[in-house]
């Protein structure tokens, strides 16, 4: 296979109504866990035009308000009343308690080692994780900079500065890549919405988005824009409306954007909306913290982490290891002091990255903020997969 080729990345805002979904997931995790920590929550959600569907399904201790904790959301989200109500929106639920059957009372800080091997995993799973050193926090530079496209049109000088945005936009990166290395950027796609007819015409949109939004992101970018480089601005003309008003939304449909813009592999299941003990959440952060450290200790240039997770058990049923030819030592060997540097155990995993504390900890809630722009690379964040902590143990 060539080393040289062109690869895009997308991400989305927070208006955007898949994100929307996972956002509304995420925040009711971080109610819950907030209240207990040993709670189970499993919230998935679907909107449209008026309406707001969520299922939930849930072991705890604690009194919850699912619904005030959607509607603070979509309050948040920044929408106009007269574009989608937040307030009048009908919002449909499905909730299962399944307290008195499920609940568990596990203090993983204290469990000796023999009890946290009972702690196993409820359902199967393939998660994988991945680093590459093209950028600062390891990640692919093709979905570094489209969600910095992201963040830079949600932030609060944009918004003031261009009022007649809606929260709803997307954006394309694409890097051309020689030898493996990201060498220029090839083209920059961005598609917003606004509220009327009355805003500003395409190419005043088109020069206030390239001024206000994209030419200080890419000032900033490791590789910057050439004479060549392409950029579509709502090549098709304004996008009137937007939201769920115009297309529909659900959690988990934007899984290539919340870990690696599909430039690696990911297992294809729904971060958000899942309780610390769900395997398919937890042990993809494990395997980017895994990944990362391997990266971060010069081990290689780039690295997957497979984890393969069977019910039943506490521990993964394989490791697995990846660096595409640039690794220092055999991939076999990385995977050895992998197992050894960390403990890939579900309660281990919950237990070392403090995951059921996290809500308590940040006022603004802390799985909901993961739903926009990605649930890796998030150093901004200090997810706690993030640290560069185990480089020292694999590299003795």
């Amino acid at each position: 296979m060539s080393d040289d080729f062109i690869f895009t990345s997308e991400s989305v805002t927070a208006g955007h109504p898949d994100k929307l979904c996972d956002q509304v997931s995420d925040a009711i995790v971080d109610h819950v866990l907030r209240q207990d920590p040993n709670a189970g929550i499993n919230a998935e959600c679907a909107v449209a035009s008026g309406v707001l569907f969520i299922s939930a399904h849930y072991a705890t201790e604690a009194g919850i308000a699912i619904t005030d904790v959607a509607r603070t959301v979509m309050r948040d989200v920044g929408y106009p009343s007269d574009v989608f109500d937040a307030d009048a929106c009908a919002i449909m639920t499905s909730f299962m308690d399944h307290t008195d059957r499920d609940f568990r009372r596990l203090d993983l800080d204290t469990m000796d080692d023999e009890t946290l091997g009972r702690v196993t995993v409820k359902d199967q799973a393939t998660v994988f994780g991945y680093a590459c050193d093209q950028t600062e926090a390891l990640m692919p530079l093709p979905v570094t900079l489209a969600h910095r496209i992201v963040q830079t049109l949600g932030s609060d000088q944009v918004k003031k500065d261009l009022p007649y945005l809606l929260p709803d936009a997307k954006t394309q990166v694409g890097i051309e890549f020689a030898d493996g290395i990201p060498r220029r950027i090839h083209s920059v796609a961005l598609e917003t919405s606004q509220h009327d007819i009355e805003s500003p015409g395409l190419k005043q949109l088109q020069a206030n988005l390239m001024e206000r939004v994209l030419q200080p992101v890419l000032a900033e970018a490791p590789i910057n824009p050439d004479t060549d480089t392409t950029f579509f601005i709502n090549p098709e003309g304004p996008v009137i409306g937007g939201g769920p008003a115009v297309h529909s939304g659900l959690t988990g449909r934007k899984t290539g954007i919340d870990t690696y813009g599909e430039y690696a592999r990911h297992s294809g299941a729904a971060l958000s909306g899942k309780d610390p003990l769900r395997v398919d959440r937890v042990g993809a952060y494990a395997a980017r913290w895994a990944a990362k450290n391997v990266v971060g200790a010069g081990l290689a240039g780039e690295c997957e982490v497979q984890l393969s997770y069977s019910i039943g058990a506490a521990a993964p049923v394989s490791v697995r290891v990846r660096t595409y030819g640039s690794g220092k030592i055999d991939d076999a060997e990385i995977a050895r002091r992998l197992t050894r540097a960390f403990d890939f155990r579900v309660g281990a995993i919950v237990r070392d990255l403090r995951l059921r504390h996290l809500p308590g900890e940040h006022m603004q809630g802390f799985y909901r903020r993961l739903a926009c722009c990605g649930h890796m690379g998030r150093v901004d964040l200090e997810a706690p997969w993030e640290t560069l902590d185990r480089v020292d143990a694999l590299v003795d």
